[in-house]
């Protein structure tokens, strides 16, 4: 009898597991943050050569010296449909002396309560997914299945950066890029560890707070109490954002939201409820919402302090009001909420707290004329939501695939964190469904980023069902 995709990837795996971890561990080794573009530009021309000795035929879409996108592209004959398999290739920055396991780009391979985990940066997030799919050609090549759609590879090198030229780098290109469907192959599966479809994912915009203090340090003893100080202003200035259950209470923050379907509300009821394992995970005594779970909480938009800096702290605190307080502010959007309107409804929130509102650095004189000035960058590399509904043929065909290969699956509305779905379906004209392989825990943008290397042997399984697809 014939081997199905996803056993023909476990037979081609299981001997070849110490050679496979090594070869993605090397992977792991080259650098790929957006501070090191010539990292980046070795990696695209490292995934170049993999697509091309595959016999893909392969080009890197480039525009002056940003990070290529990789792309690959397999015609097959009589082919109904065509699949685009995205991931990105590159990763967050790293700060090595936080990264306790191993340096972020020397992998390595740890036994970790009986299970098996690569550490490096990209492990999780997103070269697992590059790798499952390269691995699972060649695990249909070698059990001789040949594939029935048209495959599409496109590898970007700029998602951690917010993907600022993605769209235009996909419309110089849109002969190249069209597909039935979009697959988006990043994030980490459901905390429960069984393989998640998810149809959706938030949108991301940020926006940078400054409100200022004196024109330099002063001393705290001499002007205290006299002289504002700009931290303890932020702080106030951010606490009115949220009640105590994490409500965000900027007006109109929730305004525009488009309801789910009913066919989306059933899948988050079958969804499991993870809230108590996390919480125990992540030695959280609370959680924010007022009791609400979690997947319920990913489909509405969020409001986030990333980090806050003023002044010292620690052995290098001092006696001193500081001139400066900044605070960076991550929102997330859901369906129907548009990522500068957000922007604004934090400006007009600032501005009703009594501060003139300036997008530059402000001057003496405007300083010396209003009793408070706030300068707030609004940060355009940003993207709506997206979601695809549940019911359309397309998403059937992907979940019956993803369910051959890995059993039960969860099917989820939208995905926690942000992809860049919104320029696809622009320029590609197409639906996206991402299909994540990681692990939950993988450590996801922190340091000691790690996958479990049986999320990879998995992926493998899941991306041979897919590539196999009609």
């Amino acid at each position: 009898m014939a081997q199905s995709p996803a056993e023909a990837a476990k037979s081609y795996v299981e001997p070849r597991e110490a050679d496979l971890a090594q070869q993605f561990g090397d992977f792991l080794a080259m650098p790929n943050v957006a501070a090191d573009p010539a990292g980046l530009k070795r990696n695209a021309d490292f995934l170049l050569h993999e697509l091309t000795k595959r016999g893909v035929a392969a080009q890197l879409f480039t525009q002056g010296d940003l990070p290529p996108v990789v792309y690959g592209e397999i015609q097959t004959p009589g082919a109904k449909h065509t699949i685009v398999f995205y991931a990105h290739y590159d990763g967050q920055p790293v700060t090595n002396s936080e990264w306790t396991v191993t340096p972020p780009f020397t992998p390595v391979v740890r036994d970790v309560n009986g299970e098996r985990r690569i550490y490096g940066r990209g492990a999780g997030d997103d070269k697992a997914a590059i790798f499952a799919q390269l691995t699972a050609l060649d695990a249909l090549h070698a059990a001789k299945i040949p594939l029935k759609a048209n495959i599409r590879f496109v590898w970007e090198g700029e998602e951690e950066a917010g993907s600022p030229h993605l769209e235009e780098m996909l419309d110089a290109h849109r002969d190249l890029i069209a597909g039935d469907v979009w697959l988006i192959c990043d994030g980490p599966v459901d905390q429960s560890g069984r393989q998640t479809v998810v149809f959706g994912a938030r949108g991301d915009t940020h926006v940078a707070i400054t409100v200022y203090g004196p024109s330099h340090g002063l001393h705290s003893g001499h002007y205290g109490n006299w002289a504002p100080n700009p931290a303890m202003e932020l702080v106030q200035l951010l606490a009115g954002m949220k009640d105590e259950n994490g409500h965000v209470l900027i007006p109109h923050f929730y305004d525009g939201i488009a309801p789910l379907s009913a066919m989306e509300k059933q899948a988050l009821a079958e969804a499991p409820v993870n809230d108590r394992m996390l919480m125990d995970a992540f030695e959280l005594g609370h959680t924010d919402g007022g009791g609400r779970h979690l997947l319920d909480l990913i489909n509405e938009p969020s409001l986030n302090i990333n980090g806050i800096s003023s002044g010292q702290t620690g052995a290098h605190a001092a006696n001193v009001i500081p001139p400066t307080a900044t605070a960076d502010i991550d929102l997330r959007l859901v369906v129907g909420v548009d990522w500068k309107a957000q922007q604004q409804r934090v400006v007009d929130y600032v501005a009703s707290r009594g501060y003139f509102v300036v997008d530059t650095e402000p001057t003496k004189e405007m300083l010396l004329s209003h009793a408070k000035v706030a300068k707030i960058f609004r940060d355009p590399a940003s993207y709506n939501a997206v979601r695809t509904p549940l019911d359309l043929p397309i998403a059937q065909e992907v979940i019956a695939a993803v369910k051959g290969a890995r059993g039960e699956v969860e099917l989820l509305p939208t995905m926690g964190g942000s992809v860049p779905l919104e320029m696809m379906i622009r320029a590609a004209h197409t639906h996206t469904i991402t299909l994540p392989i990681a692990n939950y825990d993988d450590n996801q943008h922190a340091a000691n980023e790690n996958l479990r290397l049986k999320n990879l042997w998995d992926g493998v399984e899941t991306m041979a069902a897919l590539l196999e697809m009609d």
